[in-house]
């Protein structure tokens, strides 16, 4: 048989990665990282990275959904677009939050990566925190 876009791994673990971050599942999106994944979101310095070294090991990569995810009432992701090459993904869209009653639009570019077992090696978020909080709407 032969393998479809649909079927390959890093379809499947970043599809998941999407359910469980909107579902806000802490446990199910941390168990679909490799023991020494990494998660950069956004790439480089902000207020949730000020080194802008990314967030790596589950540790750390559940310190940052507890700063993030945890705090959203709700997250929807818009795709417009992907790209599979290889053991990567590509998604083009919006990540639209609601955070203490505030609509935010995110529009990037989102990496997913997985290793040899099908587990995420990285997720890396290409968004710039200015223009997406000046999408702001109370609610």
């Amino acid at each position: 048989m032969t393998e479809t876009a649909t079927e390959h791994p890093v379809r499947i673990a970043s599809r998941a990665s999407q359910s469980a971050a909107s579902g806000r599942r802490k446990e199910e999106w941390l168990a679909l990282f490799a023991e020494d994944g990494w998660v950069e979101d956004p790439v480089g310095p902000s207020g949730f990275d000020p080194e802008g070294k990314g967030h790596h090991g589950r540790e750390a990569i559940a310190r940052f959904y507890d700063m993030t995810i945890a705090n959203t009432e709700s997250l929807v992701f818009d795709i417009r677009d992907t790209l599979q090459c290889g053991d990567e993904m590509v998604y083009i869209g919006s990540i639209r939050s609601v955070v203490a009653g505030n609509q935010i639009d995110a529009e990037g570019v989102f990496i997913y990566r997985v290793n040899d077992e099908g587990k995420l090696q990285s997720i890396r978020a290409f968004w710039e925190v200015d223009r997406a909080m000046k999408t702001l709407v109370k609610l």
